[in-house]
């Protein structure tokens, strides 16, 4: 029951931090930013001491950790893939272009007759 009204607690921080947002609409933007910085950051130190918001911060943790291991294609590996991406685009655009004007040919041409002189 207590990790409930924790969490309620965090997600009415967060509210009030989005509401002080558009109640400060006269103050600088800065200041307006601030306020809901500091209800993001109040609701996250309020849930994190709940059992769920354990158990997400340390979830969170090992994504980041995992993250870390992955191995990122160089800018010569980026470059040609987005190269070849490139080329199988331009080649499918002039395969149905080259469809959809047989496609109109025979079908207007040939079976409708409305472009016969």
């Amino acid at each position: 029951m207590a990790d409930k009204l924790k969490f309620a607690l965090a997600v009415l921080l967060l509210v009030a931090g989005i509401a002080g947002f558009y109640l400060l609409a006269e103050q600088a933007m800065i200041v307006r930013v601030l306020a809901v910085l500091a209800g993001a950051g109040l609701a996250a130190a309020v849930a994190w001491q709940t059992e769920p918001g354990r158990r997400f911060f340390g979830f969170a943790r090992e994504a980041s950790n995992e993250a870390k291991k992955v191995v990122w294609p160089s800018r010569k590996e980026t470059m040609q893939t987005t190269g070849l991406v490139f080329a199988f685009v331009v080649v499918m655009a002039l395969f149905l272009w080259l469809t959809d004007k047989g496609l109109e040919w025979v079908l207007y041409d040939l079976v409708l007759g409305w472009r016969q002189s």
